[in-house]
């Protein structure tokens, strides 16, 4: 069985979730650095299977002044260093189809960024790099447009795929998150994510001094829909952490501080293990005599 099958059954498999967790952005190979390996300490300890993300190039800012991180070759060399200093797979985005092939010799999994979720010829170039395809559910999408997105890969020839609610637009600013595409989206047949940060953005609600607006984030809700997700039974949690979310220089308010990472976890697998969330609950509509 080939790296990435073996890696998608893992992950398939865990109990009670797995992780996907890491700055959102690449700002240096230092912070990279310490990062995973307090992040690592933490899952280890934790038992929890982990996936270092970050990005190297964050082509979707709101401004054009915005921070977007080291690019793709300096980028994935620091993601490499990463993932042989500290032996966890990486995970990180792609926005056009020309990356996939190098990002593929570093990443194990490779992100489809929501805005991009329908981008045929993305999916299928992400696809043939074989390895695993995370691909986020669009802010526009119904859940059943995951259905078709997977199944791109897999006709691509790829069967490891899987699908991550990141929250749904209601109206201009904001998102919210509909735990019924958690159950929905199982309709993929394949691992389902929870984006429990990016979940709460607030596109383009923060104005900024001196004009112009960035995105916003009600970070103090992180915990709430993470308990949720994981009552619902996800297989795996996607959150974004910084040391220092208040200067993180992208999505800093949507970032989960890294002093509180360990105690977040504790209590969410806490919760996943009493919930039968995973398990389908057959509905016994035939007369009930009392």
């Amino acid at each position: 069985m080939d790296t990435s099958s073996v890696l998608f059954n893992q992950l398939k498999g865990a109990e009670p979730f797995f992780l996907f967790a890491g700055p959102n952005v690449i700002e240096s190979e230092d912070h990279i650095l310490r990062m995973a390996e307090h992040i690592k300490t933490i899952t280890t300890k934790l038992g929890l299977p982990l996936v270092f993300k970050s990005s190297f190039d964050k082509a979707n800012r709101t401004s054009s002044k915005s921070f977007r991180g080291p690019g793709m070759a300096e980028g994935l060399k620091i993601l490499e260093k990463v993932k042989v200093a500290y032996d966890i797979p990486i995970v990180t985005d792609v926005h056009e189809t020309i990356q996939c092939e190098p990002v593929g010799r570093v990443a194990d999994i490779i992100q489809i960024p929501a805005f991009l979720c329908r981008q045929t010829d993305l999916l299928v170039a992400a696809a043939k790099t074989g390895r695993i395809i995370n691909i986020k559910k669009g802010q526009f999408c119904a859940s059943s447009v995951m259905v078709n997105s997977a199944e791109k890969i897999r006709l691509a020839g790829n069967p490891n795929v899987m699908v991550c609610e990141r929250g749904t637009m209601f109206g201009y600013n904001d998102l919210i998150v509909d735990p019924r595409n958690l159950e929905w989206m199982r309709e993929a047949n394949c691992p389902v994510v929870a984006d429990i940060t990016h979940s709460l953005q607030q596109p383009a609600g923060r104005k900024l001094d001196g004009g112009g607006v960035a995105s916003g984030g009600l970070r103090e809700l992180i915990p709430c829909i993470a308990r949720t997700a994981v009552a619902v039974g996800v297989d795996g949690i996607f959150m974004e952490v910084h040391d220092n979310p208040l200067n993180a220089p992208v999505d800093g308010p949507t970032q989960w501080p890294l002093r509180h990472l360990e105690e977040l976890l504790e209590e969410l697998m806490a919760i996943a293990r009493v919930s039968k969330g995973k398990q389908h609950f057959n509905i016994d509509l035939t007369p009930y005599h009392v």
